[in-house]
C-alpha cells in the first residue's frame, strides 16, 4: 500500500476495458524513440527499425513506442519502452533533458495530421536515442534491422511504416542533421 501523498504504483495499469473507454474520451500520452547508433562525434550512422505483424497480419516497420503511465517520468517511460522493445542489453543513452525532437498528434481519422491511429487520439513525444549495446527485440517485435540513414529514409522503407511513422522517422533524421 502506498503512503499518503505517494501514488499507488499499481494504479498506472488499466484493464483492456478501462483503456478502451479512456481512448474514446481523451488523448493518451505516448513516448516514441528512434534507436540509433552514432560515431565518436555523435553523428547518426545507423537507424534501428522494428519489424512487426499488425492486427491485419501485415508485416510493418516501426519505432519504439508506448504509453506513459500515471506517476511515471518521461525518462522512465522512455527507458521502459526501449528495454521492453530492444532488450535489457541495448544500453540506451537517454538524453540529459527530456525535450523531444518532435511532438506527433495521432487522430483516429485520417487527414487531420500526418499521423493516424484508428484506436485513439494520442499525443506522442518523439526522441532520438543512441543505443550502444546488443539489441534483442522482445514483446511483439519480429526483428530489429539496422539501416543507414539514407536507407531508412528511402520511399520503400518509409512506405512500410504505419500511421505516419515514416514521416516522423524522416523528421528525426532531419533533426539529427543526416537528411536535408
Amino acid at each position: 500500500m502506498a503512503s499518503v501523498g505517494t501514488p499507488d504504483p499499481n494504479s498506472a495499469w488499466l484493464s483492456d476495458d478501462e483503456l478502451a473507454m479512456y481512448r474514446r474520451r481523451m488523448p493518451v500520452l505516448y513516448v516514441e524513440a528512434v534507436p540509433v547508433r552514432v560515431d565518436g562525434l555523435g553523428v547518426v550512422t545507423e537507424v534501428g527499425l522494428l519489424m512487426r505483424a499488425n492486427s491485419e497480419d501485415e508485416i510493418t516497420r516501426t519505432i519504439v513506442s508506448g504509453r506513459v503511465m500515471y506517476g511515471e517520468t518521461l525518462r522512465d517511460a522512455l527507458f521502459r519502452h526501449l528495454e521492453n522493445d530492444l532488450g535489457p542489453m541495448a544500453f540506451p543513452q537517454l538524453p540529459a533533458s527530456p525535450v523531444p525532437f518532435s511532438v506527433a498528434e495521432y487522430f483516429p481519422l485520417p487527414g487531420l495530421t500526418p499521423y493516424m491511429d484508428s484506436r485513439q487520439h494520442a499525443v506522442s513525444l518523439a526522441y532520438i536515442v543512441p543505443v550502444t549495446g546488443t539489441c534483442d527485440p522482445r514483446q511483439d517485435a519480429l526483428e530489429l534491422t539496422w539501416f543507414t540513414p539514407e536507407e531508412a529514409a528511402s520511399p520503400r522503407i518509409v512506405s512500410e511504416m504505419e500511421g505516419g511513422r515514416g514521416t516522423l522517422l524522416r523528421a528525426a533524421l532531419a533533426s539529427a542533421g543526416v537528411l536535408p
